[in-house]
């Protein structure tokens, strides 16, 4: 054990009581206090009035020109006045409800004092007294709790330098610190909580993201490495032959991104290594149909396939779609989730254990206990990060490795991509078929609701249909959004005139209802279908040109682009409408980028950059790793680079033996706190 390793009460004034308090901020060793970053700092460096900025925070020190005044008022409530000079120029400087700071003020006297700066009143606000200013600093600050403060922290870690600094070893090659000019590791960690200014702090951040992200994408490289070295899969040897005749059969020509990513993952298959790919593909770009033929080549060889999604209404849609694909003697296909009667499950399950049934679709229903396959080839997961982790790994472990396919129509920026799946290859369709028409989207304000459905006669009376989404199902007291029973209420009154029927499909409905309705829109019965979010993914009307979206703000841009993706699916020019009234910019800037692209991963992008990659995925579903200083939207091209050294180091052979690498080599091979949670 190295004395890093040691519990915390080997430092000087930490008994047991304190540990116990600095476990709380997740501190328990020598290594945690030292890698236990500030979250901000405030800069207390001396600055001249001409260089400020109004509202800035700063030091400005100067010297008392007039005796410092309190005055007192209401309960408890007091202001502290007093004047300053600096050079030539006089200034104010007011401090509330401190009246003790009165005998730090002396007449005469240098003072260094910390504020915020108002430059047309020439008056700073102060927050601190820094004495004669010679104390002045780039001051770090942490997250602390009731029972550890500031003052308790900073000497602790200032104490865990002084004793354990020597221990800090280096684990990034020679190579890598020079060309990119990175601090070594002890200068780093010791800058990143005492920098001198803030350009020593930039420079200490920078080794440290970087060895965090590093380090990270070398175990990801190394399971990858790990994958590719040895036959530890299924060759699924498909009929070749019957696959081109399958794929020759289909009513439509695949586009030239649907059969590279096809061929992608056909070569997969036949590998003998276990494949873990993400295919990636916009709303309407033809997931399903590669999903299809992979299955059908799984078939060929003899093996079983798997299709889970995340709900009953996307689990029918593509059962249907696979039976229609697929001719009925040849391949046999099931549905199971949580709707379906014991009898008939019962009846599943025996054929799926006897290798009766070739495929089966359904929801979480496939992981359940007594769901067995006699010979699982091919696990696929859409809408995969609607699952977690563990789901999904209860899947896989239904065979003996089965290949894994994940799917997604919601584009994954490349920044979550290679650091979520950075062990899996990914394939994107980024075409979508011919004759698709781009769908034209609008943002309006609530006032303009009714000459929007005034608008909407145009499209209704050409024979087409619309959806009307909103956010809730009943009126709520704590969010002011149209629900779906009252707008339904509404519509059903406003198209009353033209007969038009309004359909509503929630959540909290039955299946069998559920199944209905949707029936009635699709056969064109229902004319307009006001309904929560459930319809996000997998229903495929292409009669409906109108895809309306009540307060559109209280969504992210992925689901309202999964929303948009409703409609544009047959040869009309269709129509997304962004009913919405945000109060700030942030939602204001979601509604124009909407109305700007089409473009599923440029929203995605956009997504990550004004949410983060916590509010788009959810760590805990995403498995997406937690790092301490890295960010990954502000560091993104340090990752990108991060990713790429560590692929390069692994394609040196037996790399952990050269000297260069020793440190590293050492650190990956040493047991340590998981990465996810």
């Amino acid at each position: 054990m190295t004395d890093l390793s040691q519990s915390v009460q080997f430092l000087k004034g930490v008994g047991e009581a304190r540990a116990q308090n600095l476990a709380t901020l997740g501190i328990e060793t020598i290594e945690d206090l030292l890698g236990y970053y500030p979250f901000r700092y405030e800069d207390i460096q001396e600055r001249r009035i001409e260089e400020i900025d109004d509202q800035e925070k700063v030091t400005i020190k100067g010297v008392v020109v007039a005796p410092p005044v309190v005055t007192r008022f209401g309960y408890k409530k007091s202001l502290l006045k007093f004047r300053m000079m600096q050079d030539h120029a006089v200034f104010n400087v007011s401090f509330f409800n401190q009246p003790y700071l009165k005998d730090k003020v002396v007449l005469g006297e240098d003072l260094a004092v910390y504020g915020k700066w108002d430059a047309k009143k020439m008056a700073l606000t102060g927050m601190k007294i820094l004495g004669s200013g010679q104390q002045g600093d780039f001051a770090p600050i942490y997250h602390v709790s009731q029972k550890v403060k500031q003052k308790t922290l900073i000497p602790l870690i200032r104490q865990a330098f002084t004793d354990f600094g020597d221990q800090i070893n280096e684990n990034l090659p020679r190579s890598l610190r020079e060309k990119y000019r990175l601090m070594d590791r002890h200068d780093a960690m010791f800058a990143m909580h005492f920098p001198k200014n803030p350009a020593e702090h930039h420079q200490a951040k920078r080794r440290v993201v970087f060895e965090e992200f590093f380090l990270f994408q070398m175990k990801l490289q190394g399971l990858k490495q790990q994958e590719k070295s040895t036959a530890n899969g299924l060759a699924i040897q498909y009929d070749n032959t019957r696959l081109k005749q399958f794929i020759s059969k289909l009513p439509f020509q695949l586009t030239d991104a649907q059969k590279r990513v096809t061929n992608e993952i056909c070569r997969d298959l036949k590998s003998p290594q276990h494949m873990q790919r993400l295919l990636q593909g916009d709303v309407g770009s033809g997931k399903t149909v590669v999903a299809a033929i992979v299955l059908y080549a799984t078939v060929t060889a003899g093996f079983q396939g798997a299709l889970m999604v995340p709900t009953e209404i996307l689990a029918q849609q593509h059962m249907e779609s696979l039976n229609g694909l697929f001719d009925p003697l040849e391949v046999r296909v099931a549905l199971l989730t949580g709707s379906t009667p014991t009898k008939e499950r019962k009846s599943i399950l025996a054929e799926l254990a006897a290798g009766e049934i070739d495929i089966v679709v359904g929801t979480h229903a496939l992981i359940q206990e007594g769901v067995v396959f006699r010979n699982l080839g091919l696990v696929i997961t859409d809408e995969q990060h609607r699952f977690g982790v563990n789901q999904r790994r209860v899947l896989r472990e239904k065979g003996w490795r089965p290949d894994v396919l994940f799917m997604t129509a919601t584009p994954i920026p490349r920044t979550l991509a290679i650091t979520a799946y950075g062990e899996m290859d990914v394939s994107i369709i980024d075409e979508l078929p011919a004759g698709r028409i781009p769908i034209e989207t609008r943002w309006v304000r609530p006032g303009q609701l009714d000459s929007v459905l005034d608008w909407s006669f145009r499209e209704l009376s050409a024979g087409h249909q619309m959806y009307v989404i909103c956010p809730l199902i009943e009126e709520s007291e704590m969010l002011d959004v149209k629900n779906a029973t009252e707008i339904y209420e509404h519509l059903k009154a406003f198209y009353a005139k033209q007969e038009y029927q309004v359909g509503l499909l929630h959540g909290r409905m039955k299946n069998q209802e559920k199944e209905a309705i949707m029936e009635e829109f699709k056969d064109g019965k229902t004319k307009i279908l006001v309904s929560t979010t459930v319809i996000e993914v997998g229903v495929n009307v292409p009669n409906a040109t109108v895809m309306l979206i009540m307060d559109a703000d209280r969504f992210g841009l992925a689901q309202l682009h999964q929303l948009r993706g409703r409609v544009g699916r047959g040869a009309e020019a269709s129509y997304c409408i962004l009913v919405a009234d945000p109060k700030n910019e942030y939602g204001q800037e979601r509604m124009k980028i909407m109305t700007e692209t089409n473009n599923g991963f440029v929203l995605s992008e956009k997504d990550l950059e004004l949410r983060g990659p916590g509010e788009v995925f959810g760590f805990r579903q995403s498995g997406l790793p937690q790092f301490v200083a890295g960010d990954l939207v502000a560091d993104a091209t340090i990752l990108e680079v991060a990713r790429e050294e560590a692929a390069a180091i692994w394609q040196l052979p037996n790399w952990q033996v050269l000297p260069e690498y020793q440190g590293l080599a050492q650190v990956l091979a040493a047991p340590e706190k998981q990465f996810f949670d």
